[in-house]
């Protein structure tokens, strides 16, 4: 008798994740027999819930608004980089204990090594725009890549906390952007501006030398003006469709147990659902 494996997306509300979709996706061409589900949990049913995974019938999941710090509170034990990183993403189950990791870095690093080939290569200098949740995976991933960060907030104090939890990690003044931009291997946006229905990102790229990489992990719109200015330049791009593809993968091996692989017909898939829900490009 085959035993159905199942995962879920914990949040409230989650009718707009893709992840069901996404992680479908692999269950489908993979031929497993499993299912990825939407879990709607208010928070105050969310600790129970969620220690409760099994008898839900849930071999892991994802965490999404409101529950990521009470996640990360919850969990049996958590990984080096979610420890360090500061949140939980995904859970699954170890000789019965919950264990809380962090994919978001995972994701981030290895679209970049799939769009920019060696854009790390040289090391250098990588400056981060934004400092909340995925400013924190951002930065870990830089840093276990070998890469100096200068870190810039609108709120300065935010960004110094962030600091704080990291070695060689510098924070600056918006004022000081176009001086940074000069030394920099990489230009990375995780704030929400230039995402949609968000104030603009306005950033003149002439600064940046020819070899800088551009990412914006926002991909709603699909194409961000930040994207779009830094492809006028002819600069490498990388954008944050494929961060939210790729960061999946080690969460699918750890529910399913196999290593899927990122498609061009998915990414299509998503872009189409994208399109859409909003009528953005």
């Amino acid at each position: 008798m085959t035993i159905l494996r199942r995962a879920c997306i914990m949040g409230h509300p989650v009718t707009q994740s893709r992840s069901p979709m996404l992680h479908g996706y692999w269950l489908k061409t993979l031929n497993i027999e499993g299912a990825y589900e939407r879990a709607d949990v208010p928070p105050e049913e969310f600790p129970a819930f969620f220690r409760d995974l099994l008898g839900h019938g849930f071999v892991g999941g994802n965490i999404t608004i409101p529950h990521k710090e009470a996640a990360f509170r919850l969990v049996d034990r958590r990984e080096g980089a979610a420890e360090t990183i500061g949140a939980v993403n995904t859970v699954w189950f170890e000789n019965g204990s919950l264990i809380g990791g962090n994919t978001d870095y995972l994701g981030y690093l290895a679209h970049a090594d799939d769009q920019a080939p060696g854009w790390d290569a040289r090391g250098g200098l990588a400056v981060v725009l934004g400092a909340g949740g995925a400013a924190r995976a951002v930065v870990y991933g830089l840093r276990d890549r070998g890469l100096d960060v200068a870190l810039i907030n609108r709120t300065r104090s935010r960004a110094e906390e962030l600091a704080q939890h990291f070695a060689h990690v510098r924070v600056y003044d918006f004022a000081e952007l176009p001086r940074l931009m000069r030394d920099a291997a990489l230009l990375t946006n995780t704030s929400a501006q230039g995402a949609l229905g968000k104030p603009a990102l306005e950033i003149d790229l002439a600064p940046l030398k020819d070899s800088a990489v551009v990412y914006d992990i926002n991909y709603v719109p699909l194409e961000t003006g930040l994207i779009k200015a830094a492809a006028a330049r002819g600069l490498r791009t990388v954008d944050g469709l494929g961060m939210l593809l790729h960061q999946a993968v080690p969460a699918f091996a750890k529910w399913f147990g196999i290593v899927p692989k990122v498609t061009v017909e998915q990414r299509t898939m998503l872009e189409a659902d994208i399109r859409a829900k909003t009528g953005s490009g």
